[in-house]
């Protein structure tokens, strides 16, 4: 372990600390971490330890859903400028009109999003939920905020409920391109093609798999292939290489998040150093927000 290593185990040690990487986060910081992951899985976990610190290594939506969980800890993220493009493409005020206008249908938000907009929600749901949590609605459909592409890949799947589909998306998985995909699998014309579902329909339907980056892992690892077109942002590669030794990954090399490497060894130090940049919520958007994703929680 390097200095820097050994001075955030110290701190961490210290301040009874837990440090949560997400799949996309720079590979030193996932290699520093106690649990690697995506975002709802990794709240969840950090919920059910007895830190008194979690400090997330994501964006800042998937610590406000950290705090949601987890009202009584201190949550920590080492760069409150690391913010989710597709997570500000929706508001509250916005929520609320859709919901006027479209009277019976219920609000169903994608876990990336923001505190206040998931106290506006009905029911929550991830990118590997989100199709089982849309066929259990009893009303006729929903209001799909804010991904539409994960919202169309859902409706796909539930041709039987109406859906209102939001006009949101991630910059990084809307800007994966079919000549992309073509040219991969020309390069490669072994391997099998894995799909994140907030890439366009179109990507979609040249894929082999449509899943979650943990579903995407769990294939691999129990695939029997070893080479595989990976849809998804460039930091998934490092955890599937450490899980998965011996088989080969390719990604689109424009797939890069950089919100998701703002976070680094120094800015984890430094955090836990000064205990600063807190994530706070007012009481009462951490109630309500709470709801929708404990009825996700509870239904899955």
């Amino acid at each position: 372990m390097d200095d820097i290593g050994e001075r955030i185990a110290e701190l961490k040690k210290e301040r009874n600390a837990v440090i949560l990487a997400h799949n996309y986060c720079l590979p030193e910081v996932q290699d520093l971490a106690d649990h690697v992951g995506d975002s709802l899985g990794l709240s969840i976990a950090a919920s059910k330890t007895d830190a008194d610190v979690i400090v997330f290594c994501g964006v800042t939506f998937m610590a406000e859903t950290a705090k949601i969980l987890s009202p009584g800890k201190t949550v920590l993220i080492p760069d409150p400028a690391a913010v989710c493009a597709m997570a500000q493409m929706c508001t509250p005020e916005q929520i609320r009109t859709e919901r006027e206008a479209n009277p019976g249908l219920e609000v169903v938000g994608y876990v990336n999003s923001t505190a206040a907009c998931k106290a506006e929600m009905d029911i929550c749901c991830t990118s590997s939920n989100a199709v089982a949590v849309v066929s259990s609605l009893e009303g006729e459909g929903a209001i799909f905020v804010p991904d539409k592409n994960l919202g169309s890949y859902a409706a796909s799947k539930c041709p039987s409920k109406r859906m209102v589909l939001w006009n949101g998306f991630c910059p990084v998985h809307q800007s994966i391109s079919v000549q992309q995909v073509t040219d991969l699998k020309a390069a490669h014309p072994g391997a099998e093609v894995l799909a994140h579902p907030e890439c366009r329909g179109e990507v979609l339907e040249l894929a082999d798999v449509v899943g979650s980056t943990e579903a995407m892992l769990t294939h691999c690892r129990s695939s029997d292939r070893d080479e595989f077109i990976v849809l998804t942002e460039v930091g998934m590669r490092h955890r599937m290489e450490r899980s998965c030794p011996g088989k080969s990954f390719y990604f689109p090399e424009s797939a890069v998040c950089g919100a998701m490497k703002m976070a680094t060894p120094e800015t984890v130090a430094t955090l836990l150093e000064n205990m600063d940049r807190r994530v706070e919520l007012p009481a009462d958007i951490v109630d309500r927000a709470r709801r929708p994703v404990q009825r996700m929680i509870g239904g899955s």
